[in-house]
């Protein structure tokens, strides 16, 4: 399915010169404005743009194969990007909760905000540093594309309080078991 959707687009792209690192910044700028639009408390919007860029994400992967362009720096700079892009938006819906929503309730929902960037950087680092020793770990049931998927909908769903703060808190748990199964995993591989 995603083949076809991402072939004419990446075919377009490789008749242009535009390079598979200008897609990951092009990306990574739609994210800084998903960040801000939410951190407006235009959460539909931001839904809508955080799906474009997560969009551009499956591209710049895609022209790099598909145009012969793969480059080792081209790899840290759209992990490096991915990193930053998660961290962004939802720094986006801490800044909406701290500065339009803060009354006495929801100010511990930035502290499941800071559980969910921690639990989603550490569902990279593991597999980095498993990655690093030798050790394919691709193994756990929420993974960035989860975590994108999940967030864009809460954002677009935001209108509905409940469901922004229950996506938030999916993404933190749901992080942090799958961190759990990656040290399991590498436990036993490396047994």
């Amino acid at each position: 399915m995603a083949v076809v959707i991402t072939k004419p687009v990446i075919t377009v792209l490789a008749k242009t010169g535009i390079t598979p690192n200008m897609v990951t910044w092009f990306g990574f700028i739609l994210i800084l404005g998903a960040a801000v639009l939410a951190g407006l408390g235009h959460l539909f919007a931001a839904g809508w743009v955080m799906l474009a860029s997560g969009f551009l994400d499956i591209i710049d992967g895609a022209l790099a194969r598909g145009t012969n362009q793969v480059t080792r720096f081209g790899a840290v700079l759209d992990s490096t990007l991915d990193r930053a892009s998660e961290a962004v938006i939802l720094l986006g819906i801490a800044a909406y909760y701290l500065f339009f929503k803060a009354v006495g309730h929801f100010e511990w929902i930035v502290l499941l905000i800071g559980l969910a960037i921690m639990g989603s950087f550490l569902v990279s680092y593991v597999r980095a540093r498993a990655e690093g020793i030798g050790l394919d770990c691709q193994v756990g049931i929420f993974t960035r594309t989860e975590r994108v998927i999940i967030l864009a909908l809460g954002l677009l769903l935001g209108s509905i309080e409940t469901v922004l703060i229950t996506v938030l808190a999916v993404v933190a748990v749901l992080s942090l078991v799958t961190v759990m199964q990656r040290m399991v995993y590498v436990a036993k591989q490396v047994r």
